[in-house]
């Protein structure tokens, strides 16, 4: 089992910025591909970045240029910057890692573990 620990939410600004961080902890051995979801109110969960063992990141177009994952292997934990925020991306948003070794992708139904996930409100 790998436990996910999202932190760094809040509210800002459109335009403004913000960073959210994921520790993982169990059986981190086990974790392969890692990424950020989130779900507006009313609206089905989506991929918005994804990064694999190997470093290699994927992103929605939604916040492509915006947004930025990445992942401290020696502190177990994941990031995501988020940019020129705008209102659209209010949401609840969650890691989740995958327990397999499947391509790395936004499909949201290949990711095992899941964090609760902290909310992101953006304001115009």
């Amino acid at each position: 089992q790998v436990q996910l620990a999202e932190s760094g939410g809040g509210s800002v600004q459109a335009g403004g910025s913000l960073r959210l961080s994921c520790v993982a902890s169990g059986n981190t051995d086990r974790r392969y591909c890692m990424g950020w979801f989130r779900q507006a109110p009313e609206k089905e969960r989506e991929g918005v970045a994804v990064i694999g063992k190997d470093g290699r990141t994927l992103y929605a177009d939604s916040v492509k240029g915006r947004f930025t994952i990445s992942k401290d292997n020696t502190k177990n934990t994941l990031y995501l910057q988020m940019n020129s925020l705008k209102p659209e991306d209010t949401a609840v948003y969650s890691c989740a890692a995958m327990s397999e070794p499947y391509e790395c992708n936004l499909e949201i139904y290949k990711y095992e573990f899941w964090g609760q996930g902290p909310q992101v409100t953006v304001s115009s």
